[in-house]
């Protein structure tokens, strides 16, 4: 079974028991926490990746650093990636777990790309034109790409709208050809 399946299935079962806690926020925020503590310390994923390391040291350094730190979902869940040899699909679980949230919420994730970083007034003008747009309650994440130039790329899920100034140029370039 392919990572992308087996991350949909472990991100609906934690969904469906962060809807019952109603904690489904904060399940999202640890995850996100935790999947960047793991990216971001090469050690620690060699550590869990290694297949000559047994499941009881791999969980027992993860309690020394997550325990009492995340929910019981999250802590459990993270268990049962480890116990099943899965922990490779972490960064997969966290995406399907914010797609499912978000489906089930109303919500749409915003990565929007400018050229500068934008402030929050900004930030929260481009969730409401998008908001209506979608339908959505739309959350922003800002990412700078200074070739764009100028103006903003909106990417919503498979969908990229592009108000950029090097998008611009690009169309007309095309035009002219």
């Amino acid at each position: 079974m392919s990572d992308i399946v087996v991350a949909k299935r472990y991100a609906k079962a934690l969904f469906e028991v962060a809807k019952e806690k109603n904690i489904i926020s904060q399940v999202e925020d640890e995850l996100k926490s935790v999947a960047s503590a793991i990216r971001d310390n090469a050690d620690l994923q060699k550590f869990l990746n290694h297949p000559n390391i047994g499941t009881s040291t791999k969980t027992g350094l993860l309690k020394q650093i997550f325990e009492g730190k995340v929910s019981e979902p999250v802590w459990n869940t993270l268990l049962v990636l480890i116990d099943k040899g899965r922990q490779s699909i972490l960064n997969a679980l966290v995406g399907e777990f914010t797609k499912v949230a978000n489906e089930a919420l109303g919500q749409a994730t915003a990565v929007v790309y400018s050229a500068a970083h934008l402030s929050d007034a900004q930030q929260a003008e481009v969730a409401s034109q998008f908001s209506k747009i979608t339908g959505k309650t739309i959350r922003v994440t800002n990412a700078v790409e200074p070739k764009l130039l100028g103006g903003i790329q909106v990417r919503i899920g498979d969908r990229l709208y592009d108000g950029s100034l090097s998008g611009k140029l690009d169309r007309l370039s095309k035009a002219l050809v």
